[in-house]
């Protein structure tokens, strides 16, 4: 931690997309001058099976170079509408709707976990711990592993633990729960009202089970939970993601925001606020994935808040070493 400077203590709370199927400049920069901590490949990212491993291959190998410790590389390979890798080179899955058992969910991790190894990627933005509801068609219906929290913690923690023993992060989503919403946050953002005794019962079991069985990341929602915090989503909240998921639920591994490239914050909130929240919050990484202004801005603000203020300096280096002592057991790739 001492040997990292300012510029890449907050270069490493970024997780960012970008353009292109091989190294390019455009990555160049994000990696060499904004110091980012991960990538997320999309699927104008994903050229062949050699393509991507030769792209993460050298993104990697360029973070060597440029005296930065490993990147997270990140994908939402879910199966099912969310698989950003497809047949032919690939094997595709129905997604948690098709998982029927244990059995399903560990061959379903198992397969993954070396399909992505085999070419670079070392974490997956999975599996969907949201829950449903009986007869509503909230948005996460097609995505989910049903209504039933105890069937969803038991086939979650299933895949979370076969994705890790064969060495790829597991990131739970999105947490507390967006299983009861209908309106897509990627448009704007929507409310739920239920109280926190609520969600316990029922959005929040597979969650606490995810961090029972170890899972190395939690994604946050970008849904407003009133009776939580009637101001912030969980992806910005103090309330969300420090007292409830760090000290209420004992989580001690990764926290990161889903994209804030989406409506349900653009929308709402300017982004020097946002990153003011992300940092009291506890939140170790902020995903953005489209917008290169937005990164560049994201990094300049985190520096200047972490210089301002040392109480954010504090919660900054803690978070920073909670990334660090993810990379340390990284499996290494080579070309």
């Amino acid at each position: 931690m001492s040997n990292l400077s300012l510029a890449q203590q907050a270069g490493q709370r970024l997780m960012v997309g970008f353009e292109g199927i091989r190294m390019n400049r455009d990555l160049e920069f994000l990696i060499g001058s904004l110091k980012v901590g991960g990538i997320i490949l999309f699927s104008r990212n994903l050229g062949t099976p050699d393509d991507i491993r030769n792209l993460c291959c050298e993104a990697q190998a360029y973070a060597r170079s440029a005296g930065q410790p490993p990147l997270l590389i990140a994908i939402d390979q879910e199966g099912g509408q969310v698989a950003r890798l497809r047949a032919p080179d690939f094997t595709e899955f129905p997604g948690n709707p098709g998982i029927k058992n244990r059995e399903d969910a560990e061959r379903f991790a198992r397969i993954t976990a070396a399909e992505l190894q085999a070419i670079g990627v070392n974490m997956n933005y999975a599996p969907v711990l949201d829950v449903t509801l009986p007869d509503i068609p909230g948005i996460m219906a097609d995505r989910s592993f049903g209504s039933d929290p105890h069937r969803a913690a038991e086939l979650g923690t299933a895949v979370i633990e076969t994705l890790q023993r064969n060495h790829i992060l597991a990131v739970a989503k999105h947490f507390p729960g967006i299983g009861r919403t209908v309106l897509d946050s990627h448009m704007d953002m929507p409310l739920v009202r239920e109280t926190l005794a609520e969600l316990e019962i029922h959005d929040l079991i597979p969650f606490q089970a995810a961090i029972r069985s170890g899972v190395s990341g939690v994604m946050l929602s970008h849904i407003l939970y009133e009776k939580l915090d009637a101001i912030w989503p969980a992806s910005l909240s103090v309330p969300i993601a420090r007292d409830l998921l760090r000290t209420r639920m004992g989580f001690t591994g990764l926290v990161m925001t889903d994209d804030l490239d989406m409506g349900a914050i653009t929308r709402h909130f300017e982004l020097d606020a946002i990153i003011y929240q992300v940092l009291l919050s506890e939140i170790d990484q902020i995903l953005i994935c489209h917008n290169r202004q937005a990164m560049e801005s994201a990094y300049a603000q985190i520096q200047q808040h972490i210089q301002d203020d040392s109480r954010l300096s504090q919660l900054s280096q803690q978070s920073v070493q909670r990334i660090l002592s993810v990379k340390q057991h990284l499996p290494v790739i080579h070309p």
